[in-house]
């Protein structure tokens, strides 16, 4: 995987993600999609990338509250 985040086009292509997951953490759900598939959706066997994904967006969202946070407080 690469140290970024974002996968390229072609590698959403090639791993069938859909339109609506192509965002800043789409290069950690190409992973865990492929773990699940390979592990018939068993949610005990993609522990560690499934862990990793939901801490990013988790992260991500905190992020982004406290942005908002910071803009209203700015504007008032």
């Amino acid at each position: 995987m690469a140290t970024s985040t974002i996968a390229s086009q072609e590698e959403l292509k090639a791993n069938r993600v859909p339109l609506a997951w192509r965002d800043g953490c789409s290069a950690l759900l190409i992973p865990l999609n492929v773990c699940r598939k390979k592990n018939m959706y068993k949610s005990w066997e993609c522990e560690h990338e499934r862990h990793t994904y939901e801490n990013y967006v988790r992260r991500m969202k905190k992020l982004s509250q406290l942005k908002l946070a910071a803009a209203e407080e700015a504007s008032e």
